[in-house]
């Protein structure tokens, strides 16, 4: 299991990540998409990499708009982890 981050560590490792967004011991992002198929296609793409990672994020799919939530259950907050899977989930975006 991967130790919580510290507030510094957690602000300095969203630099890296700057489209996330702390709140309530998770990080989130929102993406809007053209339409309701990227949205579905991108969860596809985006499940491959947390099996892979075995760090699973919470979606939730507003029809062309994908938030994502990541935490670390067992930690009870923010981990490498999940910033790790941030970073690779921007890469799968951008």
């Amino acid at each position: 299991m991967s130790d919580l981050l510290e507030s510094d560590d957690l602000t300095a490792a969203l630099k890296k990540c700057p489209e996330w967004e702390y709140e309530k011991k998770a990080i989130t992002r929102t993406i809007e998409f053209e339409e309701f198929n990227d949205a579905i296609d991108f969860v596809n793409d985006l499940a491959e990499i947390a099996e892979e990672a075995q760090h699973h994020p919470d979606i939730t799919i507003r029809h062309t708009k994908v938030t994502l939530k990541l935490t670390t259950h067992d930690a009870g907050g923010v981990t490498e982890l999940d910033i790790e899977l941030a970073q690779r989930v921007d890469n799968l975006v951008d």
